[in-house]
């Protein structure tokens, strides 16, 4: 079933690009090396929050495979076995309306969670909750190659419990991302800060990513990136995911979700800082086409998260 999402995602959105593509002769199949923002390449991880600052019309289909570490940290020191892996599913939508201003689909999806250890949580699967929301560039420099720009975003709790998601009344996404390319350099970065508006279902946190990338060929491309998730204030520990540990998740752990998950820890200051980097390669298909992969592990301990390592392949289509 899984490979048949993943198929029918991505032929959906070949279909979309060869849709609104135009004729064969506005669009090549055969890549040719792109000049000034068009030789721009998306970020890969922490998907939901780092963007590139530019606005652009696009679909990004993500597939992540996500390895959950052996135990995780409880309040107190303990120590609880969860072993297992997440995969998740979801297709990105951004809509420029101009050169500056863009309409930005961020989360969505579905997620497949299957933890080893069945004694105190089940395997489930279930739909991520919805973001979107406005993406501005406030500086485009095309001559610099330089661009700015800060987007807001409202995350809606249509999620299902099941798998971390649809707690609390949803919140605000408020990020600001800068991007230089400097010959077949790139350097990209994105700082921002999530405000929910139940903040006793719900953690206050804080993220910052930078990816560094060259061009090795015209087709491949090569990345690194290095992101934080920080905890500003924690959520009340309010039982939650009834079907996980009896929705003892938001009081027992120590930690918040990092990019996927807020599950409004009470303790999630205890390890309220999580780093995580990723290295990869993105390879041109089309003129509009990239494909990329990337590996990613966390830096801080890993029983202190939900990441024992990552492994994310998209496809991202511009047009």
């Amino acid at each position: 079933m899984n490979k048949k999402l993943i198929a029918t995602t991505v032929c959906a959105a070949a279909v979309t690009s060869a849709a609104l593509a135009g004729p064969a002769s506005e669009k090549s199949c055969c890549p040719s090396a792109p000049a000034g923002f068009d030789a721009a390449r998306r970020p890969m991880s922490n998907p939901t929050l780092f963007d590139l600052a530019l606005p652009r019309t696009g679909v990004h289909a993500i597939y992540m495979h996500h390895k959950l570490p052996s135990q995780v940290a409880l309040a107190g020191g303990a120590k609880l076995p969860l072993g297992g892996d997440v995969n998740a599913y979801a297709v990105q939508f951004e809509y420029a309306l101009n050169d500056r201003l863009s309409i930005v689909a961020t989360k969505d999806g579905y997620v497949d969670f299957n933890p080893d250890n069945t004694n105190n949580f089940s395997q489930s699967g279930g739909f991520a909750d919805l973001a979107a929301g406005l993406k501005y560039a406030f500086i485009l420099d095309p001559v610099q190659q330089l661009a700015v720009s800060g987007s807001l975003t409202i995350e809606l709790p249509t999620g299902d419990g099941e798998v971390f998601q649809g707690n609390g009344d949803g919140g605000a996404n408020f990020s600001l991302a800068a991007l230089k390319l400097s010959n077949d350099w790139q350097f990209a970065g994105a700082l921002g800060v999530y405000l929910p508006f139940d903040s006793d279902a719900e953690s206050t946190t804080a993220f910052a990513s930078a990816h560094v990338g060259y061009n090795i060929t015209d087709r491949l491309y090569g990345l690194v990136e290095v992101n934080w998730y920080g905890v500003l204030s924690e959520g009340a520990g309010q039982s939650a995911f009834t079907n996980q540990v009896g929705g003892a998740v938001p009081a027992a752990v120590s930690f918040e979700g990092g990019d996927l998950f807020n599950l409004g820890a009470a303790n999630g200051s205890d390890n309220g800082n999580i780093v995580t980097a990723a290295v990869g390669v993105r390879y041109q298909l089309c003129d509009n086409a990239d494909l990329g992969l990337a590996y990613e592990l966390p830096l801080t301990d890993a029983d202190e998260n939900l990441m024992d390592s990552r492994i994310t392949l998209d496809l991202v289509l511009t047009f």
